[in-house]
């Protein structure tokens, strides 16, 4: 038997997994570590806490395997998209990461389009310039840090600089280069238009390979520290989503996810690069080589619901009538005794600005219509019905470019909600399937290993033998009805505000 390595390097935590050639998970390692807002808006993190998180997961789990480190084929690599680690000539970091929520890029954004014009750069990088995305990021260190900047030898993504430190290797591939808006989509490569026109140099940036292509293998440094066998090879691996949706079997046309995690994101496959003319969704290269995808993102997703639970918790009356429940299954039990619609309380998701359909980092979230009869369960349905009424604004803008799919399939942490599921299915008016497999990234990274060393002979092939649909839901026409009606008051509610936003944000 022959096992499989995937690595996930995501916000809040690393997580590492263990899988055979069938498929089945073996082990599993977490852990946590923090993410540091100096200021409003901004987010960063040590790429050091990823490394230290990285050993101790790959350690665990190889334990609680019971397997020699020597029976592992390949190791795949995942994680949390477009954050900037700046790298010296010594291969040390330079300065705190830049995650993929930081918000402090938007004058870099404008200067973008200033330099292509707005219309030209979308059809250049076939892409919005968004504050999340990481050219911004780099243009941001060279106004604002320039002594930084001029240390630079290398722009890493976080799972390659988890690469690094395992290989002393620079590379990337495909789909989390996407995220940089620095990329050519049609052609897979760096874009030297505009790169010059950013005035960023290549050299800079280390070279791009397919997902499932060898780029790397174990240092003889790493090994000692990791315990795992020398020379073990990396494949490429792909940014969180597109690897997310390996994992979810989202790799043939005509199949669309939604990931319910920190953030959401509604992902479509297609065979051919495709983009929204108008940046609202992004369009990436696939992690299945020669493919591509669309996507639209909720920025706080499920991350909205665990700020509720963080800040507030579940009721007390809950807690007293199901003591042997924990806090997120409280929680779903509070949404349960409310009816569709939450008696008329709606919720913007916008805690941490918005993405997709409202390229907005001033944004911020909002409860609307609270009245006396309003208590603690009327909120929570609230923000799960929030959530997905916002990710029903990014399935309607592939609609309108003629992608559609007759079920969307569902994971991440939110999908394990029963009543969340449902609310997604009433609110989409669309089936909801989930999967035998919820590993999600982390698994898809060990699929696209399996790939890359020659286990199965293709992505596809891989998909197609270990992932299964189990479960689904089906829409209420009731429902459907009222929540069609409910729609209409919420993407108002944006459009409405949106100018309050920006002033709020100007004396907060």
């Amino acid at each position: 038997m022959k096992y499989l390595l995937g690595i996930d390097i995501g916000t809040t935590s690393t997580r590492t997994i263990i899988i055979n050639e069938d498929g089945r998970l073996i082990s599993s390692s977490t852990k946590e570590y923090k993410m540091y807002t100096p200021k409003p808006g901004w987010a960063e993190q040590d790429p050091d806490d990823w490394w230290n998180a990285v050993v101790y997961t790959i350690k665990d789990a190889v334990e609680k395997s019971n397997i020699s480190p020597g029976k592992i084929s390949c190791m795949g690599l995942t994680g949390q998209m477009h954050g900037s680690v700046f790298i010296d000539s010594y291969g040390k970091v330079i300065r705190p990461a830049i995650l993929w929520c930081d918000q402090r890029t938007q004058k870099q954004c404008d200067e973008i389009y200033d330099i292509f014009g707005y219309k030209n750069f979308i059809k250049l990088s076939y892409n919005k310039a968004l504050t999340g995305f990481t050219a911004p990021k780099i243009l941001w260190l060279k106004e604002v840090e320039p002594e930084n900047y001029k240390k630079v030898a290398k722009i890493l993504l976080p799972k390659d600089y988890i690469r690094y430190k395992l290989s002393d290797t620079y590379a990337t591939e495909v789909s989390d280069a996407s995220g940089t808006i620095l990329m050519n989509i049609a052609k897979r490569n760096w874009s030297d238009e505009i790169l010059d026109g950013l005035n960023i140099d290549k050299g800079l940036l280390p070279s791009i390979y397919e997902s499932t292509h060898i780029s790397s293998n174990i240092s003889e440094i790493a090994s000692k520290i990791t315990g795992l066998t020398k020379g073990l090879p990396i494949a490429g691996g792909g940014g969180d989503q597109a690897v997310g949706a390996v994992g979810s079997g989202i790799v043939k046309e005509g199949l669309i996810s939604d990931y319910l995690g920190t953030s959401g994101v509604v992902f479509a496959h297609s065979d051919k690069p495709v983009f929204d003319s108008l940046g609202r969704l992004h369009s990436f290269c696939h992690a299945v080589p020669g493919k591509w995808h669309l996507m639209g993102v909720t920025l706080s997703a499920a991350g909205s619901l665990k700020w509720y639970n963080d800040n507030f918790g579940p009721s007390d009356n809950i807690s007293k009538t199901y003591p042997d429940k924990e806090e997120y299954e409280l929680l779903n039990k509070q949404a349960e005794n409310i009816p569709a619609g939450s008696n008329g309380l709606l919720f913007l998701p916008y805690l941490s600005g918005e993405r997709t359909p409202y390229a907005d980092p001033y944004a911020r979230g909002v409860f609307f219509g609270i009245s006396y009869m309003h208590g603690q369960d009327h909120f929570v349905r609230s923000i799960m019905e929030g959530v997905a009424f916002s990710q029903f604004d990014c399935l309607s803008l592939m609609k309108e470019i003629g992608i559609i799919s007759s079920k969307i399939v569902l994971y991440g942490g939110g999908a394990k909600s029963k009543i969340w599921r449902q609310i997604i299915s009433d609110i989409f008016g669309t089936k909801i399937v989930t999967l035998n497999i919820e590993e999600g990234p982390a698994y898809g990274a060990a699929l696209i290993a399996g790939a890359g060393c020659g286990i199965y002979k293709s992505v596809e092939e891989a998909c197609d033998s270990v992932i299964k649909e189990v479960n689904k839901n089906n829409p209420i026409e009731e429902n459907v009805l009222k929540y069609n009606e409910l729609y209409k008051i919420y993407n108002s509610l944006y459009k409405n505000l949106k100018d309050e936003f920006k002033k709020i944000d100007s004396i907060s």
